[in-house]
């Protein structure tokens, strides 16, 4: 049962517990006086105030020890100095000395020993005549002796708490540091599968272009092949057609000459196998509107300024861009309706494609699509902008610089 009971008070909070100390001496003192020698001043008012005034302050010891001790100890030593009995306020003197010894350095526990050794002395040179100190004096010099051992023990096992707790400190501060390195390491080499997953999906999109280029330039050398037969055949005969002939095997030239330097910018190796299907143009818009209609998604096209044919790879170029941008909204944005706005300047043609669909941060997707987009526009010395629209939905805004118009050849 007192087992159970201490457990009980040490549950008690620190400021409530001293509270409970404090009161207890206070409530000690009648009984002390009432069994204490002959001798002394008679207690009075100035006396209970005092006693009060030495043993009041333990309910802050542990909040301010050192200047608690001197609170007691100087009302203590008022109290002795005036003759009252002086057994009284030993015990506020005491426990705050121990509070020192247990939570302060050894040097101030020194001080406060000094300090609390005065009030004893001054103590007995104020015993009444013929009072035997033997005793008292054995036992508070026993007392002082145990609240130096208590409060050093105390103050080294507190001590050796804080040490393990700094060591525990320490452990977790290693395996955080551990963690953080281990973390830095995994970004790393997220960041590096990243940049190579972006790498293999632009070299495979510049392939992709370089074999429909392939195939354009393929036209224009079979072009050029014809009409260079046509003008040797027709050479003596019919000079003008030969010229014209001749003409357009240099026009063509010149553009299949244009296409394979894009390709030889855009490519540094080589790659087998080339896809072999038929180059699609603006031309063909109509056809991919409808197709992306029966999929669910209404698509309006819009054409400003005055339409004129454009150099093959231009036209496939700004097919796909439109093809790409409006394969995103099915994917991405539905329900939505999508529009397709071309605009043919004297220099420049302005594709935008948007659409009403979902915000441009519920959107999946690699991010791929606009990687391709933007190698096409880059192949051909334009530029492509991409992002979500202040409304809400999202617009691809493609610009492709065009060559001046050239006479056609005749023929």
């Amino acid at each position: 049962m007192a087992v159970r009971l201490f457990r009980r008070l040490r549950q008690v909070p620190p400021p409530a517990a001293d509270a409970l100390l404090a009161l207890a001496v206070l409530a000690a003192l009648p009984f002390v006086a009432a069994h204490a020698p002959a001798g002394h001043r008679p207690h009075d008012a100035l006396s209970v105030l005092l006693c009060l005034a030495a043993n009041a302050p333990l309910a802050l010891r542990r909040r301010a020890p050192a200047a608690v001790l001197v609170a007691c100890c100087t009302a203590a030593l008022c109290y002795q100095a005036l003759g009252y009995q002086y057994v009284l306020n030993i015990y506020g003197p005491l426990l705050a000395f121990y509070t020192v010894a247990a939570h302060r350095p050894p040097r101030v526990a020194a001080a406060g020993a000094a300090l609390t050794l005065g009030v004893l002395v001054h103590a007995s040179a104020s015993a009444p005549p013929g009072f035997d100190w033997a005793n008292p004096v054995d036992l508070i010099g026993l007392g002082m002796i145990w609240a130096v051992g208590a409060g050093s023990r105390l103050r080294g096992e507190r001590n050796r708490q804080l040490a393990d707790a700094n060591a525990r400190l320490a452990e977790a501060n290693a395996r955080l540091n551990a963690a953080n390195t281990r973390l830095a390491e995994l970004t790393g080499r997220l960041r590096r599968e990243q940049a190579d997953r972006e790498r293999q999906a632009v070299a495979e999109e510049r392939l992709r272009i370089a074999w429909e280029v392939h195939d354009l330039v393929a036209h224009h050398m079979s072009a050029i092949a014809l009409q260079a037969g046509l003008a040797e055949v027709v050479f003596d005969s019919d000079p003008a057609q030969a010229r014209g002939a001749l003409s357009a095997v240099a026009g063509t030239s010149r553009e299949a000459l244009g296409e394979m330097r894009r390709v030889l910018t855009l490519l540094r190796q080589d790659a087998p196998g080339p896809p072999g299907q038929d180059s699609p143009g603006l031309a063909g818009l109509a056809a991919l509107a409808d197709r992306v209609r029966a999929a669910g998604v209404p698509v309006r096209v819009v054409r400003n300024g005055s339409p004129r044919p454009l150099p093959p790879g231009l036209d496939l170029c700004a097919y796909r861009i439109v093809q790409e941008a409006l394969t995103n909204v099915l994917k991405h944005a539905r329900p939505a309706t999508a529009t397709v706005a071309l605009t043919y300047e004297p220099r420049a043609l302005l594709v935008r494609v948007t659409d009403d669909g979902a915000p441009a941060k519920t959107r999946g997707g690699s991010g791929h699509g606009l990687i391709g987009m933007r190698e096409r526009a880059k192949l051909y010395g334009g530029t492509l902008t991409a992002g979500p629209r202040p409304g809400g939905g999202f617009a691809v805004t493609l610009t492709l610089p065009l060559p001046a118009a050239e006479p056609s050849a005749a023929g």
